[in-house]
């Protein structure tokens, strides 16, 4: 298992950039966490920085934090002691109780975070928060050395960094005047002159292929699939390095037809370097319960061991590597 650190749990915060000598990038976006020491992000020891929204809606969504182009309040139910402390804090009156929950009214809050630090069981959190370009640059250039000695770099995820196409350009040039591999590990759901541009400066994608059939792809993640497959096309064509990413979903995409039509689209385009089959856990319902409102995810099985090495031995017999997890 990777050691990921994430730079603050509770609340995301950045330090000027000029502390830490460099020029602030004026160019803003929203993140929602940066993770340290990653290694499941692309080669190597990497910083792996998640951007807060995206335009898909996969019902098995990891990390549905990060669905929401905006700061949202969040709680963590388990860590929760009951106290009301919140609720008297709030100066809006945007905390109640509910069953002895607090529960916190979206309209009312204003996301001051007064009732952060004060919370004593850490129960209470913003997710996201608006960074520069310099002061998300300031964090990633910390592990330099780890990147240097392990031939690593810096991760763009989310969410997804296409739907912030200035934020995320402004960071991979400042990574490649640095000297950082810069990955971009993406959905590929944008317009064809955002992947063009993303193209120039990124070293690596990560392409997420979820579902070859386009109507089933709707069902499960709110939109077709004709934009992302034509995109996947379009960065092999121009000479991008893209690993391929397959979520193995049971009951969604697991079955051999899918698995063959997702190995002969692979097959037909040059340059894919490896295909990378992530197995689906169940980690993305305890944080949608967080926020207090019903966001749909699914309850699937976690695949098995068996299933996951067949559908690796099934996208092998394309001529591909093929690596189980990320």
């Amino acid at each position: 298992m990777s050691n990921k650190k994430s730079v603050n749990p509770r609340q995301l915060t950045f330090r000027p950039a000029a502390e830490a000598g460099l020029s602030d990038l004026g160019t803003t976006g929203l993140v929602f966490d940066i993770k340290r020491y990653a290694i499941h992000d692309g080669p190597g020891i990497r910083t792996t920085v998640f951007f807060k929204g995206c335009p898909l809606k996969c019902r098995w969504c990891h990390n549905p934090e990060s669905r929401q182009s905006a700061p949202q309040p969040a709680l963590r139910i388990n860590r929760c002691i009951r106290c009301g402390q919140c609720v008297q804090l709030c100066r809006r009156n945007a905390v109640s109780l509910d069953g002895g929950l607090p529960n916190t009214d979206p309209a009312r809050c204003t996301l001051c975070g007064e009732c952060i630090e004060p919370c004593p069981g850490g129960a209470r959190e913003i997710i996201g928060a608006r960074a520069t370009a310099g002061q998300v640059m300031a964090e990633i250039e910390k592990d330099v050395i780890f990147y240097d000695e392990s031939g690593g770099g810096a991760t763009f995820s989310g969410g997804e960094p296409l739907a912030q196409p200035e934020f995320l350009l402004s960071l991979l040039s400042q990574c490649r005047v640095g000297g950082i591999h810069t990955a971009v590990d993406t959905c590929c759901y944008a317009q064809a002159d955002v992947v063009d541009a993303v193209a120039e400066k990124a070293d690596l994608f990560l392409c997420d292929i979820k579902h070859m059939n386009s109507e089933k792809h709707r069902q499960f993640t709110g939109v077709e699939n004709a934009l992302i497959l034509d995109n996947i096309k379009r960065l092999c064509q121009t000479g991008s390095r893209v690993i391929i990413r397959i979520p193995i979903i049971p009951g969604f995409n697991d079955d051999a037809e899918n698995i063959a039509a997702t190995g002969g689209f692979a097959a037909s385009l040059p340059g894919v370097e490896r295909i990378d089959i992530l197995p689906y856990n169940r980690g993305g319902n305890e944080k949608a319960r967080r926020f207090g409102t019903t966001i749909d995810l699914m309850q699937a099985e976690m695949p098995s061991d068996q299933k996951m090495n067949s559908i690796a031995d099934h996208l092998g017999s394309y001529g591909f590597r093929v690596k189980i997890g990320g």
